[in-house]
């Protein structure tokens, strides 16, 4: 899955409001927090992960999500990555995406 430029573009105006709601630390990507972070995905298709770990593990940590997740990492700012999945059937009331078409 690629993006284009003006999706990409699209996806950083609707991240732009958007908190973090996924945080990995020290523990890593245990079974808990790869369960949480494929139902954000699944349910809100654009999510915000925080990474607190140092810039080498940041990069792999990154690969590693989107390689599993088969998400997209639309933008990698400090240690904040927004990520998107596209959702087999959104949901009008959950998705970052659909709730935000207007921006």
């Amino acid at each position: 899955m690629a993006l284009n430029n003006a999706d990409k573009k699209r996806f950083r105006q609707i991240g732009h409001s958007l908190n973090p709601i996924i945080t990995i630390a020290e523990k890593g990507l245990s079974e808990n927090v790869r369960l949480e972070i494929d139902r954000a995905l699944k349910d809100h298709e654009l999510i915000k992960v925080k990474l607190v770990c140092n810039r080498d593990e940041k990069k792999a940590l990154s690969d590693t999500i989107c390689a599993d997740f088969d998400a997209e990492c639309v933008q990698s700012i400090g240690h904040v990555l927004l990520l998107y999945r596209p959702a087999k059937k959104p949901d009008p009331k959950l998705s970052n995406i659909l709730r935000n078409a207007k921006v």
